[in-house]
């Protein structure tokens, strides 16, 4: 029987990987291994083959019909816990070298126009009571500063520097950054802290941001639920959730001439690379122009 306890140990306490990867990728890895002992007959990690892995890629396009994508990424678990089991000394061969996963083409983000956006916020979309305003700050908060959902849910009133406008976040691998944000969000955020304390719960450092009205802590569903329900409303783009809003954040920034270094460190991109793909965004957005614009084009 093929153990990954050990690897997924690895992941969660020493390279501090996100509860979400640390799933995803125990995931794939037992569904490796229950196509390999149950269909191939394969028992020892040993024993499998560069041609059992290749088997099992054809197998989740053909019969699961899965996305080059996800297919890429339970290759990407693969070869990470081979590469983990090489460095312990439990396997002499690594299997996974020389495949190549599937092709896919990249797709771009997709965004709110600014339009849109700008409609969201000028519209009293939102109601006067606390869970009105709460949504209203969840938005706001999201377009404002392009964070991730797992950083907003977290966010707590200690983590809020009101005089220097800004807030720290715990980002994916436990990595702290601090954004900035403007004289708006601060105003909001001000107003709304003065609401929680009068109504939700008295004045404590402690406390989460984010609440539903019995004061406990919100869930993602909770969050997904109100950025589709607000998105809805002014858009019909195929996607509406938290990420879409970071997504839009980021297109946003770099169509008004942000720097995209700067971009990448809001963003807590730890690559230039990741970043980059909104740069395909802003180039959509310059073609449309010049063929708008341009006597010839």
């Amino acid at each position: 029987m093929i153990n990954f306890d050990a690897f997924i140990g690895h992941l969660r306490y020493e390279k501090r990987s996100s509860a979400n990867t640390v799933s995803a990728y125990e995931g794939d890895l037992r569904q490796f291994a229950e196509y390999i002992e149950k269909i191939l007959g394969v028992t020892e990690l040993e024993k499998v083959t560069a041609g059992d892995i290749r088997t099992w890629i054809l197998t989740l396009l053909e019969d699961d019909k899965l996305s080059a994508r996800s297919v890429n990424r339970k290759m990407s678990a693969l070869r990470d816990f081979y590469r983990f089991e090489l460095k312990a000394g439990r396997v002499k061969h690594n299997p996974m070298d020389g495949i190549q996963g599937p092709k896919f083409r990249e797709k771009l983000p997709e965004y709110v126009e600014q339009k849109d956006m700008e409609k969201l916020f000028s519209v009293e979309l939102f109601g006067d009571n606390f869970e009105g305003r709460r949504d209203r700050l969840i938005l706001e908060l999201f377009y404002a500063t392009g964070m991730r959902l797992s950083e907003l849910l977290n966010i707590k009133r200690l983590d809020l520097d009101l005089y220097n406008s800004s807030v720290k976040v715990l980002g994916k691998r436990n990595k702290e950054r601090i954004i900035p944000f403007g004289n708006r969000m601060r105003e909001l955020l001000t107003k709304y802290l003065e609401y929680y304390v009068e109504n939700i719960a008295p004045e404590n450092e402690n406390f989460y941001i984010f609440v539903a009205a019995n004061g406990r802590q919100l869930y993602p569903k909770a969050v997904y639920r109100i950025v589709r329900k607000y998105l809805d409303m002014v858009t019909t783009i195929d996607k509406r959730s938290p990420h879409v809003i970071r997504h839009t954040f980021a297109t946003h920034m770099l169509n008004r001439g942000a720097d995209l270094n700067a971009i990448k460190e809001i963003l807590g991109h730890s690559s230039l690379a990741a970043t980059q793909v909104y740069t395909h965004n802003s180039m959509e957005q310059l073609k449309s122009i010049y063929k708008q614009a341009h006597p010839r084009a």
